[in-house]
């Protein structure tokens, strides 16, 4: 991959924030780590690049808050993630006190409200270094000035077009990871704060994507994750569009390539020409991650979502005729301003026809800055908390119905770790259900036949099927 000169930057500023860390140490060795995410799949991916900066400084990993360096991911989403950041750097304030040389750097989705920010800056001045979402390609060079001056910084920009290519980047499982497709959300959903955290969408190049992929397959990736606020929308703001389906199609013939996953989809943009090639791929899992948020046609107009529940039940229609064994899973909010009762029985209504593998639920959480938050009729709590009860009773039961449908059956599963139960391991199918089976280390990252035997709701036990193809 041709790197650009702000790729070769950060990769100086790598070595010289390594070089500084040696002159600073005392006792010889390097300082240790720790990331702390919170929000969607691609903070986990921000984070995962992260680290491999952090290592390529030569500092060390480590799995708990008493590091010598704290770094906070943060989400935005919903108001209870503000608070666990708000918590944390509440513990934080007395370690920085008893170790003054800790530092502590805060970014993401959270530190692009201006509000946030100048509570930090007021309430938590011993941070160190905070910065958003768009320049975190910058995090070396950041990082470096929070090594050479005194003071917080604090590095905020309100957007940007730009998109680095080819700095390093690390990940938990060395068989699959994620990979970014695009960036922001051009949507405004009237209860997101996203695209004005996240900023408008940007497409990568395809030929960086599947540059990308391919480098990851040649180490041992069999198994990729498409990620973007709305991938469906990818290729727009490109100056020679593609589509995403197009993207998929090209990224199905890398050879080593097994399994591709994507989300998340917004239906408004799901196409007539994606669901055909789902349909007809070897490689696309047969999953969909199809966010609902509400099934009241009239409550999804006042939250801009650009689609009403006939047309959603239409295109899980269509979607089930062209891949009919797949697995459907989505996003649920309760409680949006002037849900009444009998807007929430519509989305019971489409739960109860969509036949979901299982469904986020979510109780509606003010944000700020929004436009839903300045509408009338806020659902009162208690009427809130009652209908999140009855919906998540009823997922959970149309759940367990669902999901057993491959109880009896062999499935092709790809052994991700083993879990807290010794010589008991997990792995997903390509529905991406989660299975419990006996294996041993030496599974890990392949492909193995494995008999369902007990659907337990949202995962199954099972055994490995020798002698049987998956």
């Amino acid at each position: 991959m041709n790197q650009d000169k702000e790729t070769l930057l950060q990769l100086e500023y790598m070595e010289k924030c390594r070089d500084l860390l040696m002159e600073k140490s005392i006792t010889g060795s390097m300082p240790t780590f720790h990331i702390f995410t919170s929000g969607c799949q691609m903070n986990v991916l921000q984070s995962d690049s992260v680290t491999a900066w952090m290592e390529k400084m030569g500092c060390i990993r480590h799995d708990s808050e008493d590091a010598d360096i704290i770094i906070y991911n943060t989400c935005t989403v919903r108001e209870n993630a503000n608070q666990k950041i708000y918590g944390h750097l509440g513990l934080m304030k007395n370690l920085k006190k008893k170790n003054p040389n800790m530092r502590i750097v805060i970014f993401g989705c959270m530190m692009q409200e201006p509000h946030v920010v100048e509570k930090i800056r007021k309430e938590y001045p011993f941070v160190d270094l905070v910065f958003g979402t768009h320049n975190i390609y910058k995090f070396p060079e950041l990082f470096y000035r929070m090594e050479t001056s005194g003071g917080q910084i604090i590095d905020i920009w309100k957007d940007t077009d730009e998109i680095v290519e080819g700095l390093p980047s690390s990940r938990k499982y060395f068989f699959k990871t994620g990979v970014n497709v695009m960036f922001g959300c051009n949507n405004f959903c009237s209860y997101c704060i996203v695209p004005y955290v996240r900023g408008r969408e940007k497409s990568r190049e395809p030929e960086a994507i599947l540059e990308e992929i391919r480098g990851l397959v040649s180490d041992g990736v069999v198994e990729i994750m498409l990620l973007g606020q709305n991938v469906n929308s990818y290729g727009k703001t490109l100056a020679h569009p593609i589509t995403f389906a197009q993207l998929l199609e090209r990224i199905e013939e890398i050879e080593g390539l097994k399994r591709i996953r994507f989300m998340t989809s917004h239906p408004k943009d799901l196409s007539d020409e994606l669901i055909e090639v789902m349909g007809k791929s070897k490689k696309i899992c047969h999953h969909l991650h199809l966010p609902l948020q509400s099934g009241s046609s009239r409550i999804l107009k006042e939250m801009n979502r650009r689609y009403d529940k006939e047309k959603y039940l239409e295109l899980v229609r269509k979607i089930r005729a062209a891949v009919p064994d797949i697995s459907l899973t989505t996003d649920i909010i309760v409680g949006f301003p002037g849900e009444t009762e009998e807007d929430f029985q519509e989305t019971l209504d489409v739960v109860r026809k969509a036949d979901y593998d299982t469904a986020f639920t979510f109780i509606y959480s003010k944000r700020t800055g929004t436009p839903a938050a300045s509408m009338p009729d806020q659902v009162p709590e208690d009427v809130v908390k009652d209908r999140f009860d009855r919906l998540l009773a009823l997922v959970q039961e149309k759940g367990r119905e669902i999901s057993s449908r491959f109880t009896g059956t062999v499935k092709e599963v790809l052994v991700e770790e083993e879990s807290k139960e010794p010589g008991i391991f997990t792995g997903r199918t390509e529905h991406n259900l989660l299975v419990h089976f006996p294996a041993d280390k030496e599974m890990i990252g392949r492909f193995v036949p494995v008999y369902l035997k007990e659907c337990k709701g949202f995962y199954y036990f099972g055994e490995m099927a020798k002698g049987q193809e998956a």
